[in-house]
């Protein structure tokens, strides 16, 4: 039988600021923002105020637009019940569940040790706070089933996969940990909307950076050599290396070693999660080494002090250069090119210096050597070839 009141669903989505009676201690509160919750007020029995009074105690029970009238009319008549019974609901109600958001949050805060670094962490909430918050984070947890994720998911399937796939993820991560704490049960509904096919397979895209053809980048590289910026100097390093932006950028001295005449990159900067090794050339060091009189935490220090440069700062320095289409990430393809087409090395070799992953689970564990020697080799007549412009101008100036 359907409880019933004074309120109707109509008069409930349109009464103005104030609190309206439904009958039996329900109560609608309208904020003068126009935001909506119920509210009810019991008197628990035998128990007594400060002054003496029976005790009346309010307890909210959710925003209008997510619990409905006959739900608040429920949870109303029973707070009365445990009132009735001398109980305060304050410590006997059922436990009240979270919304979608109030768990996404706590996850977040959760892992954030867990984070590979805080970039990471703040894209894996701004995801959720982007396609999912908006339609599900209102929603009681237990409430979010498969039309909830698709509602959250189809949107954007096609169009931004891959930003899909992840929110995919990050949606179930949150539901499994709402049902690891009780506040779900069943499978969850991302892994039956996979299970299921319901959406469509989306061949993804392969991201081309563009780069610059190796032929152009000794004239390039002399261009660059004639700049003081710091910017030009962490470029060249760039470039001569084949290493990632983030990698060069977070460089730190304690990382070098001069004798060896190796980077050591940790696990913690690399994208495998592995350490890696750069072999050091001359020119190289002749980049780096008159920086060390600045005596900065960092090698390639930006406009703070003991602050590394700006992830933009290159690529800044690139469209001022008027190079047009080319990306700093580019500088890898440009060197794997050069690795195949001139100097004619073993694709592991060229691989291992990018610091790719080569091979299987089962190959990648038979072939534990990080190739350092061959790929010393291979760094300084990457690095020759790259200054000959430079040299032959020093020759011809002399």
């Amino acid at each position: 039988m359907a409880l019933s009141g004074k309120l109707t669903k109509k008069l409930v989505e349109n009464l103005g600021a104030g609190r309206h009676g439904d009958g039996n201690g329900l109560y609608l509160v309208v904020d003068p923002s126009g935001a909506r919750r119920w509210i009810v007020r019991v008197v628990v029995k035998g128990q007594k105020n400060k002054k003496g009074a029976p005790l009346r105690t309010d307890f909210g029970l959710g925003g209008a637009d997510i619990v409905t009238i006959n739900q608040a009319r429920e949870r109303a008549l029973e707070y009365r019940r445990m009132a009735k019974q001398g109980l305060n609901p304050r410590f006997n109600a059922r436990q009240e569940i979270p919304t979608f958001e109030e768990v996404a949050q706590q996850v977040h805060i959760d892992r954030m040790p867990t984070w590979k670094n805080a970039k990471h962490g703040q894209q894996w909430i701004n995801t959720l706070r982007d396609y999912a918050f908006p339609k599900i984070g209102r929603m009681p947890i237990d409430s979010v089933g498969q039309p909830e994720v698709m509602m959250c998911l189809a949107p954007v399937w096609t169009e931004k996969h891959e930003t899909a796939k992840r929110l995919a993820q990050r949606i179930k991560t949150v539901l499994d940990v709402a049902r690891s704490k009780g506040f779900r049960s069943g499978e969850n509904p991302v892994t039956a909307i996979k299970d299921a096919g319901a959406l469509p397979r989306v061949k993804a895209k392969p991201k081309h950076h563009k780069a610059m053809h190796w032929k152009d980048v000794p004239a390039f590289y002399a261009e660059l050599k004639g700049r003081n910026a710091m910017a030009a100097k962490a470029l060249m390093f760039t470039c001569l290396t084949g290493s990632r932006t983030g990698e060069v950028l977070g460089l730190r001295w304690a990382e070098i070693d001069f004798e060896e005449q190796i980077w050591t990159c940790p696990a913690e900067r690399m994208k495998t999660g592995d350490d890696h090794r750069v072999p050091l050339t001359d020119e190289m060091l002749a980049i780096i080494e008159p920086l060390k009189a600045m005596e900065s935490e960092y090698v390639f220090e930006g406009q703070k002090r003991h602050k590394p440069l700006s992830n933009m700062s290159m690529l800044m320095l690139l469209r001022r250069m008027q190079v047009e289409g080319v990306t700093v990430h580019g500088f890898r393809s440009t060197f794997r090119d050069w690795a195949a087409e001139v100097a004619d090395v073993p694709r592991e070799v060229a691989e291992k210096s990018l610091a790719h992953s080569v091979g299987s689970d089962v190959e990648r564990a038979y072939a534990r050597s990080d190739l350092l020697d061959k790929r010393r080799d291979l760094m300084a007549r990457w690095s020759r070839y790259v200054e000959q412009v430079s040299c032959e101008r020093m020759g011809a100036d002399q």
